[in-house]
């Protein structure tokens, strides 16, 4: 049995927000909080499979269209630059039109241009359909969706659904690499891309029959928290970020955090998410093996990242990113002589290493984001993750341009094994707050 309100002794004016009303009291069974996360999780995988998508879709496309491996990743670089810079608005266009009508729009867009993509013959649609409808569409439900959720719905065990909704990016790549890889491999990039509408489209009844923008809107308290009004849809979220963003982009350390995940985005996003398999079937690997291994890639991920936060508590967080970028860049350094048609045990090494460092930066990005800028971190690390997305983009354009110009990827892995290294010394160039933490002022 679990309790929608914590009894606890009030206030005369937190019992004056109290709702007293039956329907906010306690009630029988599951708490819907749960439902909503479990929505929010699935919606996530659905959304997550376009990102499975790209890498294994260069090499039919080259092959079909004649289309240029550049060419391709502009359509890719147009989908992550969008994903990022609609990222820190999706949180305000939530707040604005309700969580419920964001998602569902957000899924059909994805839908739609994945779709639309079958019947495409010339390379503007494919940047149209992957780059502009689905980046919107993904960008909608990037981090801010898992963060509204959470905050909305839960006042206790945040850090457990947060963690559970974090992994869900990495569970879609898991089911739906290997799916996809199997299907490109034995009928074709069509029906792969059919596969990712329809995953798309499927989570959509389910979005808008069981989600709810607001506990209120069912009668209830948040699980672990007391009852609260639903707050009137709220304005000039979207102007208070355009603001943060300025402000912070006079400070030193904004610079240094966007540029470092920027080729933290640039090392994982744009380079091996997108490159590795066309790369890896250059070296004649299976495109379901080098698909397989991305796959991998999504269960450390997981670890790494949880294990990153437990380091980021205990240890300085510029030292961790400079640990994690320097042995990043020594690992793409190795890569090239990796790739061999079977998987070799050193090539496993590198991939569940990569995976363990995939995601590992966000835990003490973040942690310099809120040192450096106080109440206004959120924000502030929404316009980083937007840099990271952009990283990825410029990566994803010019790993296609370099295969297209070099007929190998090498320098490619060698290029951006060095922009590691400056990552690495970026994040010691972070100055220390001492005293009180500064906030941006708005």
């Amino acid at each position: 049995m679990l309790s929608d309100v914590t009894q606890t002794t009030e206030t005369p004016a937190r019992d004056a927000r109290r709702r007293t009303a039956p329907e906010a009291r306690r009630r029988p069974g599951i708490h819907r909080a749960w439902i909503v996360a479990a929505v929010t999780f699935v919606t996530i995988i659905g959304g997550a499979a376009f990102n499975s998508l790209p890498g294994l879709l260069i090499d039919p496309l080259n092959t079909e269209f004649g289309w240029s491996r550049g060419e391709i990743g502009l359509a890719v670089s147009i989908d992550m630059a969008l994903y990022g810079l609609t990222a820190p608005f999706a949180a305000a266009l939530m707040d604005r039109f309700g969580i419920r009508r964001v998602v569902v729009v957000a899924l059909s867009a994805v839908a739609a241009g994945a779709l639309a993509s079958v019947w495409m013959t010339a390379a503007w649609q494919l940047m149209l359909y992957w780059g502009l409808l689905v980046g919107l569409g993904t960008g909608s439900m990037a981090m801010a969706f898992s963060a509204t959720v959470t905050n909305r719905w839960f006042a206790a065990r945040r850090g457990l659904v947060t963690g559970v909704l974090t992994a869900a990016g990495a569970s879609g790549q898991l089911v739906f690499l290997p799916l996809c890889a199997w299907i490109v491999d034995r009928h074709g990039w069509r029906p792969a891309s059919v596969t990712v509408a329809l995953a798309a489209l499927a989570v959509v009844p389910f979005v808008w029959l069981l989600m709810r923008d607001h506990p209120a809107d069912v009668g209830l308290a948040p699980y672990g928290g007391e009852y609260v009004e639903k707050p009137a849809p709220a304005r000039g979220v979207a102007s208070r970020t355009v603001r943060v963003l300025f402000d912070a982009a006079r400070t030193g350390p904004f610079w240094l955090l966007a540029g470092s995940f920027a080729i933290c985005g640039a090392s994982t996003n744009g380079l091996i998410r997108t490159h590795f398999v066309p790369s890896a079937h250059d070296h004649h690997m299976p495109i379901t093996a080098a698909a397989s291994l991305l796959a991998v890639i999504g269960i450390f991920d997981i670890i790494g990242t949880v294990f990153s936060g437990w380091l980021t508590d205990r240890f300085d967080a510029r030292r961790l990113l400079a640990v994690y970028y320097a042995l990043r860049g020594v690992s793409l350094l190795f890569l090239p002589i990796l790739l061999q048609p079977t998987v070799e045990p050193p090539m496993v090494f590198f991939i569940v290493f990569y995976g363990l460092d995939w995601v590992a930066t966000v835990p003490p990005t973040l942690a310099l984001c809120r040192e450096q800028y106080g109440e206004d971190s959120a924000i502030v690390f929404g316009w980083v993750l937007a840099s990271h997305q952009v990283g990825a983009a410029m990566v994803a354009f010019l790993g296609g341009v370099a295969r297209d110009h070099f007929g190998s990827y090498n320098v490619v892995w060698y290029a951006a094994g060095a922009l590691c290294a400056v990552a690495a010394l970026m994040a010691l160039m972070i100055r220390r707050v001492r005293g009180p933490v500064d906030t941006v002022t708005t």
